[in-house]
């Protein structure tokens, strides 16, 4: 379901920022692969989180060819968090390239963190963050599936 929501792809670029620019096209296929799985692992954690919660439609804007469709999760206490998803089209249906969540975005979170450890460190170490944090997810699934 996530691939077909997001562009993983898209948010790849703009979490690397200006740092996709120097990468090779197999380098950029690598780090959308990781990062989608990141993705994929963090949001299904999130959406865990708000079982039972309901969302409310808040409205929508298209502005230079791209979307933002205004959303909020109303807790079981009655507290209600702004979820905007931030869209662009692509061929006969629109996907996600960011979400922000009480205002704060979840590519210009990342890019942050990517852009310190490139900067402090280098791209190589990025991707061995990522592919450490994976192997760390699969061991835990097996631990989980073998009790």
């Amino acid at each position: 379901m996530a691939d077909e929501t997001f562009s993983f792809e898209e948010v790849s670029r703009r979490a690397l920022g200006l740092h996709w620019q120097r990468r090779t096209p197999a380098e950029r296929e690598e780090f959308v692969r990781l990062f989608a799985d990141l993705l994929e692992r963090s949001y299904i954690g999130k959406i865990e989180l708000y079982s039972g919660e309901k969302v409310r439609y808040v409205g929508e804007t298209v502005e230079d060819g791209r979307a933002t469709v205004r959303t909020k999760i109303v807790t079981r206490q009655g507290n209600e968090v702004p979820v905007d998803y931030q869209m662009l089209p692509r061929g006969d249906r629109w996907v996600v390239y960011d979400v922000k969540i009480e205002g704060v975005s979840l590519v210009g979170n990342y890019r942050t963190q990517f852009d310190r450890i490139i900067q402090t460190s280098s791209y190589q170490t990025l991707v061995t963050k990522l592919k450490t944090s994976k192997d760390e997810a699969l061991e835990t699934a097996r631990a989980g599936a073998r009790n």
